[in-house]
């Protein structure tokens, strides 16, 4: 079961009409009375654009598939207004990138460039340059995730788009920044997780260490590019600042998440290394499995949890057993203490297993899969599992809007448009005042 989003696709321009395409897009919103204070609202309505808290600033997103575009998809979803610009003979490759396909098209992509408008603009081209910084007169933000330096061969290097509007944040995401000695070289998700240090703490002892199931580096730097230009935003905004560059790099934003790793070596030389499933010295903190097949992560490491699942085993005894009295001792002695939950664990099911940790406050949850993700009520209550309309591919079931907030809450407004330039009208006649024949002029230059 999944929540519906609240809003049509779009067709037209914002606040009006898009010229040779049809009426603007109808949203249909909710009349809410004035929120208590710290009460949330609905979390599965989808406000779409319009009732964001970053309605009216624009965002230009140039580069590809996920560093980047990903930051690009959590402002349209918080109401920003992006614009999302793909080269007319090469799109963004996230079309084609994903496992289930419906009438040739592929459902991430609806996802990672849902509430976006989609134009293409070739930036190679003096006409297509041209455009772009006419639209730059009118943006907020550029996001890129281009190769350093890519911007500069165009003849678009930051100083030169100030010079357009002073007031641009430009978030640029690469995989190791802007400068430095390996600025130059090409990153991706996997390179980056291993130069931060992220692949080396992945996985057991003695084996290869493997990768995570997602591509977390790209998702880490999209994360930190948006942090940067909300401050970035808010500086120039609330503070009488002017635009600024957000540089952010793949390999960074895996390394900052190192905890303390960093002033550990520093002092002590101590070098950090995979763990497996636990902590070690983290005790009790480890997968147990069901006896029907499940594993559960039970977490129970501090002094007063431990105390609640000794209760819940029925060994009320082993908080006074020296051996796991204690956070230290049972650290020093994790290995027995978890087989001994191990053998406990592997006594129940794993619904009845998480039944009896909950009955006595026991921080657990079944390892999930997608599939127990979708049967989670707790999810679903929390409107993340959405189904947004389409007119093409019927309805696409989203991961919805993080984090909540309780008096502008975000939302999803469209899937990502299936064909690229599906904006050239809205944006180009109807934001820049193009006329009919400037655009067709300009489409057969190969500009757009």
């Amino acid at each position: 079961m999944v929540e519906t989003s609240q809003t049509a696709p779009p067709d037209g321009m914002r606040g009006g009409q898009n010229p040779g395409s049809g009426p603007a897009p109808q949203t249909h919103t909710r009349s809410v009375a004035a929120p208590d204070p710290g009460v949330a609202p609905d979390p599965g309505t989808a406000v779409g654009a319009a009732g964001g808290p970053l309605a009216g600033v624009r965002v230009l997103e140039l580069g590809s598939l996920i560093a980047g575009p990903f930051a690009g998809r959590q402002l349209a979803d918080f109401g920003a207004e992006v614009i999302k610009i793909e080269s007319p003979d090469r799109p963004d490759p996230m079309r084609e990138w994903g496992r289930a396909r419906i009438e040739g098209h592929t459902l991430w992509w609806s996802v990672q460039s849902r509430g976006k408008k989609c134009v293409t603009l070739d930036l190679k081209s003096p006409r297509g340059r041209e455009l772009f910084l006419e639209l730059c007169k009118e943006a907020d933000v550029i996001l890129e995730n281009f190769r350093p330096g890519t911007l500069e061969k165009l003849g678009l290097s930051p100083d030169v788009l100030w010079q357009t509007n002073p007031g641009l944040v430009i978030a640029r995401v690469s995989g190791y920044g802007q400068t430095g000695p390996d600025a130059n070289k090409p990153g991706y998700a996997s390179v980056a997780e291993a130069r931060g240090g992220l692949r080396h703490l992945n996985g057991y002892p003695d084996q290869a260490p493997p990768r995570t199931g997602i591509s977390l580096g790209d998702s880490l730097a999209s994360l930190y590019a948006l942090q940067g230009i909300l401050l970035a935003l808010y500086w120039r905004d609330a503070r009488g600042g002017t635009g600024q560059v957000v540089d952010v790099s793949l390999v960074e934003s895996c390394f900052s998440l190192l905890e303390s790793a960093v002033p550990d070596y520093a002092a002590a030389g101590i070098v950090p290394g995979p763990s497996g499933s636990g902590l070690k010295g983290i005790a009790p903190s480890n997968i147990f499995r069901s006896s029907d097949g499940k594993w559960v992560v039970i977490a129970a490491n501090q002094d007063s949890v431990f105390v609640r699942l000794a209760a819940a085993m029925g060994m009320p005894e082993l908080v006074s057993d020296p051996r796991y009295s204690n956070h230290a001792s049972r650290g020093a002695n994790q290995d027995e203490l978890e087989q001994l939950i191990a053998q406990w664990a592997a006594g129940f099911s794993h619904g009845d297993l998480v039944a009896c940790l909950d009955r006595h406050s026991v921080p657990n949850s079944t390892v999930s899969t997608i599939e127990d993700i979708f049967e989670d009520p707790q999810l679903r209550a929390r409107g993340m599992l959405v189904e947004v309309p389409d007119e093409q591919l019927g309805a696409v079931v989203q991961p919805g809007v993080i984090p909540k907030l309780s008096r502008t809450g975000g939302g999803i407004a469209w899937n990502g448009p299936l064909v690229p330039g599906s904006h050239n009208s809205d944006i180009y006649a109807g934001l820049l005042k193009l006329s009919a024949e400037e655009l067709q002029d300009a489409k057969d230059e190969g500009a757009i």
